[in-house]
């Protein structure tokens, strides 16, 4: 499999890459506008051999992305946060044409959470529920990309929830509530953790990263799904299967 790795100079590009030569996958091109030794800082630079675009670069190049894949009818792995509608807009018109992978969070960890949080939310449909995520201290977007994800798991079974971002002033909790709490510290990977509370007890399921490689070795295992589907939007849990 030869893969594009764009955004490849950012921090999670050069993971993507290392992991990429790790697994004796070929590195077809590695693109981003910083540029640098062996980096093209455009992908329309690059026109030669490819089977699928790993994304880890800013949400702001979606249409450029979205146009580049069409145009040469590649697949596309996109793994960035941060997304307007607009821009997703994008990565929507995108699948019309060819397969198009999207997860705010690239961890299959993560993606077996949203599937235990749907069950919970199926399960104890009357209870509090409470999202808290943590960053490092450089992180832009809050709440993550991730968080979100994890609400839209619960919405799904509760359609009558709404999401509300952090608290403040004197107002009652809404029981169709949920609770969603930034954290921005220090050098912390990533965490997530989705809080169930009733009144006789509270359940609380958690995932941590402990290293930004797990991100790109499920952006390898999206690419690797997603070079054999047809065109459409693809996310973590089709990966999982049934």
């Amino acid at each position: 499999m030869n893969v594009i790795v764009n955004g490849a100079a950012g921090r999670m590009g050069q993971h993507m890459c290392r992991v990429l030569e790790e697994a004796g996958v070929t590195l077809a091109a590695a693109v981003d506008r910083a540029g640098g030794d062996g980096i093209y800082t455009s992908l329309t630079d690059y026109t030669g051999p490819a089977d699928v675009v790993i994304d880890f670069s800013n949400h702001a190049s979606a249409k450029e992305l979205a146009d580049y894949c069409v145009s040469r009818k590649l697949p596309l792995v996109a793994a960035t946060t941060g997304y307007t509608p607009e821009e997703f807009a994008c990565l929507e018109a995108a699948a019309q044409s060819v397969p198009v992978f999207q997860s705010y969070n690239m961890s299959v960890g993560v993606a077996l959470l949203a599937r235990l949080v749907k069950q919970a939310a199926a399960i104890f449909g009357g209870c509090d529920v409470e999202i808290v995520e943590t960053h490092h201290n450089r992180k832009a977007d809050a709440p993550s990309g991730t968080a979100l994800l994890l609400a839209d798991a619960v919405k799904e079974k509760r359609p009558d929830a709404e999401y509300v971002f952090g608290r403040s002033g004197q107002h009652k909790r809404q029981p169709n509530e949920i609770g969603i709490h930034a954290l921005r510290m220090g050098n912390v990977v990533g965490e997530h953790e989705v809080i169930f509370a009733t009144d006789s007890q509270t359940i609380r399921l958690k995932h941590e990263a402990h290293d930004r490689a797990l991100f790109a070795e499920g952006a390898l295992a999206a690419a690797n799904f997603v070079v054999d589907q047809p065109a459409g939007f693809y996310h973590m849990d089709d990966l999982l299967g049934p």
